[in-house]
Formats: structure tokens, sequence, C-alpha cells
């Protein structure tokens, strides 16, 4: 995966641009071929992750308003259960991810071919889970109704991306973020829903993926208001969740991200990975880039993670959606620096 001068890229998702092309000119102009794959930035509305999925379930068929929610950083959510007599009508309609996915690699197609993205790269569709998307806003008395009715129409999203986008050309992510910091980090939640169960629901939206397109897992613990939403102790648990999804779903991995929080440059985080058995074929990418402590920072971090474990690419915790888009030029160059560190 990586060179002994050249570590891979991984850009997990957002990117705060004006525009999906501003994205692509951005990353293809300043990474070229260390980043294998471009997401198209989920610019506009779609910046903030899921938050755009509050009115799709708000129009869901047989969901009415139920409580709220608040999460750190300023996020307010307004919660919906099913009505009573809907529990087996439960269905969402078009989640927008398919039509995003499709305009954008449109655009994706003519820079590439007009030479501003390398002509090996793929094209990148960062996807939630099931579950974050439920969780978010529903009530929890209603996750069994909503829970696989919105695994269904996430399926039908990537029917259609594919029914326009080669799978050759294409990478699909799902973003485990609500499995690790909301249920499996909380002993109460991990015996209502163990971590088989989340597995079981990835594997299953992981079906109909053709074995010509990449999956990639981006593991995460959240950035509302800069802070994870529980900060890790060590990898294990990622490790552990990592070795079930491999495991449990069909379709090869073709690489898998970790956060690494900006204080942990102790060996102590990073020991786990000694553990980490991953297919041959199967990139590990480590978010050890901070535009905080720049360079500095991530070499310390890089110092200490190649003692246990030797081949691995770059990348940042989590996606940029939450930056300001003048910061992004500088974050860049700085994952291009880091890239080139022995």
């Amino acid at each position: 995966m990586s060179n002994t001068r050249e570590r891979s890229i991984l850009l997990v998702g957002s990117v705060p641009l004006q525009s999906a092309s501003a994205v692509f000119e951005a990353v293809g102009s300043k990474l070229g071929s260390l980043a294998k794959r471009i997401p198209d930035g989920e610019t506009g509305e779609r910046k903030d992750w899921i938050m755009w999925q509050a009115d799709v379930v708000k129009k869901a068929k047989g969901l009415e308003k139920g409580g709220t929610r608040e999460l750190q950083g300023g996020y307010h959510f307004q919660l919906y259960r099913v009505a009573p007599g809907a529990e087996k009508n439960v269905a969402f309609g078009p989640l927008g991810y398919a039509s995003a996915a499709i305009s954008s690699y449109q655009t994706f197609k003519k820079m590439r071919a007009d030479g501003k993205i390398p002509a090996e790269t793929r094209f990148q569709v960062s996807l939630p889970t099931p579950i974050a998307v439920v969780m978010s806003f529903c009530e929890p008395s209603s996750f069994q109704s909503t829970w696989p009715a919105y695994e269904k129409r996430l399926k039908t999203e990537i029917e259609e991306m594919l029914s326009a986008i080669p799978p050759y050309d294409l990478a699909v992510q799902w973003d485990i973020a609500a499995e690790l910091c909301f249920i499996l980090e909380n002993p109460e939640l991990a015996k209502a829903i163990p971590m088989e169960a989340l597995v079981a629901s990835i594997a299953r939206v992981s079906e109909g993926i053709p074995q010509e397109a990449e999956l990639g897992l981006h593991l995460c613990y959240g950035d509302p208001g800069h802070k994870h939403v529980v900060e890790p102790k060590d990898t294990k648990l990622m490790v552990d969740l990592m070795h079930a999804l491999v495991a449990g779903i069909k379709h090869p991995i073709a690489f898998v991200h970790l956060p690494v929080p900006r204080d942990r440059d102790d060996a102590a985080y990073f020991e786990p990975l000694k553990q980490l058995k991953l297919p041959a074929k199967t990139e590990l990418y480590l978010g050890l880039i901070h535009l905080t402590d720049g360079v500095a920072g991530a070499n310390r971090r890089l110092a200490t993670a190649k003692k246990i474990v030797s081949d691995f690419g770059i990348a940042t915790e989590c996606g940029f959606g939450r930056r300001s888009p003048e910061t992004i030029p500088q974050l860049l160059d700085l994952h291009r620096e880091v890239a080139n560190l022995a």
C-alpha cells in the first residue's frame, strides 16, 4: 500500500468547498495519485453528515413526531416514532444519496477525462449505516420497525447508483460511528443491540455491491463540536469490530480506517493493533492528521504507530465538513507533507 517515500491518503468524506467540482479540483491538484479514491465532498446540505436526513425521516410513511434529543456541539434532533398500527408499514422515500452520487460522478468522470484527476482514481461514496440515522432521528421504542425500513431503502439507493456508476469506478465507504460511540461503548445498549446485530445489518446493505466495486469501513467516534462523543481508551474495541466486520461481510474489504486522537501518541493506544488480522489486500488507514498540531504532531503519532504496525496509510479522524472552507488548502497540503514522512 505504501512505499518507502510516500503513504497513501484516505479522505473520509465531507469537504466544505463550494461544489463537487471544487473538491475534485483541489484534491486532484494537491494530492494527485496519493488519494486512490476521491469523494465529492458531501457539499451543500450534505456537509454535516446525516443532519440532512432529518427531512427524509420527517416524510417517511408510518412515522409521527415524538420527543427531541440534544447532542454536544449544539445539535438538536426532532425524534419520530411509529404511528399507532403502522408497525409493519414504515417506509422511506428517496434518501438523496443516489441522486447526489450520480450527479457528482458525471462531474468526476469529465474532470478525470480532462486530466484534473489521475486516471486510476475511483469515485468514493461515503454512506451512513442504517442504525446511525435511525438512532439519531427515531425514538428507541421504534427502532425495531424503522431500522429494517431504512436499511431496505438504502439498498435501493445503492442499486440506483450502480445503474449509472460502473462498479470498477466506485468505492463505497460505510461510516461506522453510532455503532461505536453510542452502542458498543455503552454497556446497557450493547446488551440490547449486540455487535453481531450491528455487523449483520452492515453485511445486508453490502450484499448488492458488486465484487468489482471497492468496499471500505470508516470507524469513527464522532466529531460534533470538534470533540469525540466518547474518547476511545485504545484501539481494542475497533480491532474487535473490524475482525467481526471482515468475517461477517461477504464482499472483500478494500480498506479500513480508524481515528487517532490528537493527544494519543502513546504506545498503549496503538498496542491492540498488534492483534489486528486483515486480509492481505485490505489497506489500513490511521486518522492521525490534526490541523491544530500540524506535521510535528502527526510525526509523533506516526512514530509510535510504526512501532506497532508497519504498513498503513494516513487520514484525518473524520470528515472536514465542520471546518472553515479557508482551512482546506492548508489541510490538504498537510496530508501531502505527512505522506512523505519516513
